[in-house]
């Protein structure tokens, strides 16, 4: 380049105001801070509520709603009463009044609704053959389904002396009194105690692997399916929860991994499964409990209060029935 071509070339840039320059500036700082700020948020697992009940518009809901095909239905005549089936543990055990989640569903659907949850159990098999000096193995969902599948509840009816609780001799009844042939739609909600119980998440090489959280709920809805194939199956849930590590000190599930993954690992596995099998999903976890409203909705480290039922009671009959 010439020395006049240079010089022409500086003369041109020295022209260009100085506002220009402090406008581009400022326009870069901008986006670069907006950019982190995003980041920052996405990567802290929290969004901020209007009071315990109100949810950020930026929040994402994740479920999955499917339509149970007609050829399914074939063989079930609509009795003109909505029935719903409900199986879990403290996620629908806890309160079984009126502002418990399954009180709360039947008042604002007026349908029929059977809480057959079974307290402090899991998805999964905490041993691989059973025990007797682990009960409650018997009334884990795998189990469950096996005695739904197999038309027989023996087991669970017997195996309720093991425990003070009536609510196992009551629900194991309750199941075997239900005429499945009227039961429109079956609910599986579990609150987070495979997590909290230490359950393995899943086995890459057995997607049936019944002591694995993934393995025994793809295991227990096929086996559902199997048998009752036109009842639509949906799967809700848990919400976050709190927990105590090896110290002692108190952790929340969204942040700590006890070796099997954090509660959002667990969450994965059951949209997962449920995509697989085409069942519908409700999310319960995003949206509702987090750790800055917890002391609003949650009566301790796991169970949520009435409120909170409410909330997920409204969720559960917008997402599936106002769909229809």
């Amino acid at each position: 380049m010439s020395k006049n071509n240079r010089n022409k070339k500086e003369i041109s840039i020295s022209e260009i105001p100085m506002w220009v320059h402090v406008s581009v500036l400022a326009v870069i700082v901008l986006v670069i801070g907006f950019s982190a700020y995003k980041l920052i948020k996405w990567n802290s697992g929290t969004v901020e509520t209007e009071g315990v009940t109100g949810v950020d518009a930026e929040v994402e809901i994740l479920d999955q709603i499917f339509v149970l095909p007609e050829d399914k239905k074939a063989g079930h005549e609509d009795d003109g009463v909505e029935t719903i089936l409900f199986l879990g543990n403290d996620a629908i055990t806890y309160d079984q009044k009126e502002t418990g989640v399954v009180g709360q569903i039947e008042q604002k659907l007026g349908a029929t609704c059977y809480n057959c949850g079974f307290p402090d159990t899991t998805v999964a098999l905490k041993n691989a053959d059973f025990s007797e000096d682990y009960p409650a193995d018997r009334y884990s969902f795998k189990n469950v389904a096996d005695c739904i599948a197999n038309d027989s509840f023996d087991e669970l009816i017997s195996g309720a002396s093991a425990f003070d609780d009536y609510t196992y001799e009551d629900h194991a009844r309750k199941l075997n009194d239900i005429d499945f042939n009227t039961v429109d739609t079956l609910v599986i909600f579990y609150d987070a105690q495979d997590y909290l119980k230490l359950r393995i998440g899943m086995n890459p090489d057995n997607d049936q692997d019944t002591v694995t959280y993934s393995g025994a709920l793809n295991y227990g809805i096929k086996r559902i399916q199997e048998k009752y194939p036109f009842i639509r199956i949906i799967c809700m849930s848990f919400t976050m929860c709190y927990a105590y590590d090896s110290t002692g000190a108190l952790v929340s599930g969204d942040r700590y991994d006890f070796g099997n993954g954090k509660l959002t690992t667990y969450l994965q596995f059951m949209i997962d499964n449920s995509g697989a099998n085409g069942v519908s999903f409700i999310d319960n976890y995003y949206g509702t409990v987090h750790e800055d409203n917890s002391s609003g909705w949650l009566l301790d480290n796991i169970h949520t209060n009435a409120a909170c039922n409410e909330h997920i009671a409204d969720h559960f009959v917008s997402a599936i029935y106002k769909r229809d």
